[in-house]
């Protein structure tokens, strides 16, 4: 009797084993198999850019990146997160932008305490903290939220609504990460006194900035406006008031095409009248929104064939240094995600995420997990520090394949 116990119990440890092997195994698939699709429409980008092929030129990309950035990306956005949205909805998911502040906060923390450890090169101590801190919250997350949807067997259920209700998530954020993109990043990456990031000796005295340019610029406008205060009419220092404040506050810069997708989404989906007549099945209009999904169904192929084509370039010549470049990608593929892990179960242990939706914690996790923000990339271009810039974001996309991989393991199975 004792014996018949025993393989009873041997057997049925024996299944637990194999069971948790196999849950094991199913997780690890599940959390690959995006990535390994990211990394092959990639690969395909940069065979396209080589030199061998050369179907995506330099000049051939840039559009490929216009179309997707002005086009394709804005009316994903609108069709996904217009049909997902409701004003109640909006209101659950108030802790997304909320996170997206939260992680640009921690990561900058943490890229702050890095760049006193390795000491970056002058003048790149603050484009090693933007570096760390600023993660993409947009492209990559849609496009690994698309890839693992698109699998029958993913955990979060039907493939439709776990793509719809990942990219309305997603793109709910993105807003945010636009006005931190073009206000705390742009600020940071202002050219040094020097007035250039070209500085060949990093030790060199730091040169006095021109004397002749400033001077100049201030009884030029103080005459313009003593000539025209008496002039203008309350209408023109009107339109006058609302041009400083669009100049201030950079709204050229934040308005872009995906943010005013994303809050023309919003403010119609959350009017019940206007979601009947555009986002509904049944809409009048419905045939406009069927068009935004055909094509922002594009974007995914093409913004992962542009930037595998990116990265047929290489590195470049970049200042930085190994060490520097080495301590950003560590950083933001292994420091930044345990810090945005302990946020989420934080807010989660608080109550402040709608319970029981497991894609809204997935989305928050992601978007502390991503590599760094392209898109800052490109504010970095517009300062002048471009090359360094591009030169962290070939190397850290190409390590974040891996890490991603293991993030996104840890994190199925925390929530299932």
């Amino acid at each position: 009797m004792a014996h018949t116990v025993q393989r009873f119990l041997s057997a049925v440890v024996s299944m637990d084993n194999e069971v948790a092997g196999e849950s094991l195994i199913g997780t690890i698939r599940i959390a690959v198999l995006p990535i390994a699709k990211v990394f092959t429409m990639c690969f395909l980008g940069f065979l396209m850019a080589s030199k061998y092929v050369n179907i995506l030129p330099a000049n051939g990309r840039k559009l490929l990146n216009g179309l997707v950035f002005s086009l394709l990306l804005p009316c994903l956005i609108f069709s996904q997160l217009g049909q997902a949205v409701t004003l109640q909805k909006m209101i659950q998911w108030w802790f997304i932008p909320v996170n997206v502040v939260l992680g640009s906060i921690s990561g900058s923390i943490i890229g702050f305490l890095v760049a006193n450890v390795v000491r970056p090169p002058y003048p790149f101590f603050k484009l090693t903290i933007v570096q760390i801190g600023i993660g993409n919250i947009g492209n990559v997350p849609l496009v690994l939220i698309a890839a693992l949807c698109r699998d029958p067997s993913n955990p979060f259920g039907d493939s439709e609504k776990c793509s719809t209700d990942g990219t309305a998530y997603i793109s709910f954020g993105q807003w945010v990460g636009a006005i931190i993109l073009y206000t705390y990043v742009f600020h940071m990456l202002a050219p040094p006194s020097e007035g250039s990031f070209d500085i060949e000796d990093g030790n060199q005295p730091i040169k006095n900035p021109p004397k002749d340019g400033v001077p100049e610029q201030v009884p030029l406008l103080t005459n313009e406006n003593l000539s025209t205060d008496s002039d203008v009419s309350k209408q023109g220092k009107l339109k006058e008031f609302f041009v400083f404040i669009y100049e201030k506050f950079k709204l050229k810069q934040i308005l872009q095409p995906p943010i005013i997708a994303s809050m023309l989404a919003m403010f119609l989906g959350a009017v019940p009248f206007f979601k009947r007549l555009i986002f509904t099945t049944d809409a009048p209009l419905y045939f406009f929104t069927d068009s935004c999904n055909i094509l922002g169904e594009a974007m995914i192929p093409c913004i992962l064939l542009a930037l595998g084509g990116n990265l047929v370039d290489g590195p470049g010549s970049s200042k930085l240094g190994l060490r520097t470049t080495a301590a950003i990608i560590f950083a933001r593929l292994l420091l930044v995600p345990p810090a945005g892990l302990g946020i989420v179960m934080l807010a989660d242990k608080l109550g402040f995420l709608p319970p029981g939706d497991k894609m809204f914690r997935f989305v928050l996790l992601l978007q502390h997990s991503m590599p760094t923000s392209v898109l800052a990339g490109a504010v970095a271009s517009l300062r002048g520090c471009g090359r360094e810039a591009a030169a962290v974001l070939f190397w850290v996309h190409i390590f974040a394949i891996f890490s991603m991989a293991a993030w996104v393991v840890l994190y199925l199975n925390i929530l299932f």
